[in-house]
């Protein structure tokens, strides 16, 4: 795995099946980002069974099947959403087409995987909605920043073990690596990767909604730019945003496109958690200035001192073995589909609201 490259950024985890090989079959449709290794990966670990990919450029699958020797090319999507032993599809398409791409796969009898961000429009989240209630099927996203770092995951448990307390406010930083050079052009057309606040903003405000309990938010103020991209025109290489509960917590988030070339990873991403009664931080990917790249750094202060773990290789991706275990089940253990929508739901509105703060 290369740790300097966010777009092909794919954790790898322990083997821990929750099912028997062949009893949950999926397969991947439409890779146009690298996050799909990180879902093949954490899906295959909970013992899912990799059947099919279909890509209409053959080099995207050649690449994947090095990586997944045991799926087998389709020739068509049409084969896939076919399949009687598909029970998932997972899709990391272009941004602007993972709606549709998800109402055709609901409607073909099949759950479906998303990369974030889910949606770019509000129509095409308010067809998804529609399509979950008439065919009962699941629109699951991968909000890779807390469902596949080991630090968030910890610090979820500190949490609902009351370590701080009430959770009243949460601040997250996702500074991202460009890397324009390895970018398809997709990726710098604003109709089709939705805006900054949509595309890397969904981590930030999904992973709030968790961390806060919260059902619910207002969007306050955001703000989206480009500082220095001129040949970018489209691009929004800064934004930020802050939001208020419904039940009073707050949430402010700043991401953007400047990790430094210096930093050792992709970006140097982290999570303030402010409770009634103490304090959570996550470093999730580096600690600066440290002997080793790693992340999962968990910093927990409260009424009982100062503490510090390392959660790399402690909690594991529960998130995948559940969603296997809700597709079988019909049960919402992973994420509840209000939850998901909802995170999708505020970044829209927060892109919809951003005010430009410069150009280039």
């Amino acid at each position: 795995m290369n740790v300097a490259d966010g777009m092909n950024y794919a954790p790898q985890g322990k083997p821990r099946p929750v099912v028997k090989p062949g009893e949950f079959v999926f397969s991947a449709a439409h890779i146009d980002h690298g996050h799909i290794y990180g879902m093949c990966n954490g899906l295959t670990e909970a013992g899912g069974t990799l059947k099919y990919v279909y890509d209409p450029d053959p080099s995207k699958v050649e690449r994947f099947l090095k990586a997944y020797p045991q799926a087998r090319p389709a020739q068509s999507l049409e084969q896939v959403l076919e399949d009687k032993d598909t029970q998932l599809v997972a899709s990391s398409n272009v941004t602007s087409e993972r709606g549709p791409l998800g109402v055709r796969v609901m409607r073909a009898g099949k759950d479906y995987f998303s990369d974030k961000a889910p949606f770019t429009t509000l129509a095409q989240l308010n067809d998804a909605k529609q399509t979950v209630r008439e065919t009962g099927r699941k629109y699951m996203v991968y909000y890779s920043e807390r469902l596949h770092v080991e630090g968030a995951i910890l610090a979820g448990y500190m949490i609902d073990a009351g370590e701080i307390g009430r959770v009243i406010s949460v601040t997250g930083f996702g500074p991202h690596r460009l890397g324009a050079a390895g970018r398809p052009e997709w990726f710098f057309q604003r109709e089709k990767y939705g805006g900054i606040l949509c595309d890397i903003g969904s981590h930030q405000i999904e992973q709030y909604l968790h961390f806060a309990g919260e059902e619910d938010a207002a969007v306050q103020i955001s703000r989206v730019g480009n500082y220095a991209h001129p040949e970018y025109p489209e691009l929004e290489d800064f934004g930020d945003c802050a939001l208020t509960g419904k039940n009073g917590s707050t949430n402010y988030f700043r991401v953007d496109w400047f990790n430094p070339d210096g930093l050792r990873t992709w970006g140097d991403g982290r999570t303030f958690i402010l409770g009634t009664e103490g304090f959570i931080e996550i470093r999730k990917y580096i600690n600066l200035a440290a002997d080793t790249v790693d992340g999962n750094h968990v910093f927990l202060v409260n009424g009982k001192g100062e503490k510090y773990y390392n959660a790399s290789g402690v909690t594991g991706f529960p998130f995948f073995g559940q969603l296997i275990l809700d597709c079988l089940n019909r049960t919402e253990n992973a994420m509840t589909q209000a939850h998901a929508f909802k995170a999708a739901e505020l970044c829209l509105i927060a892109q919809e609201k951003a005010v430009w703060t410069q150009k280039p």
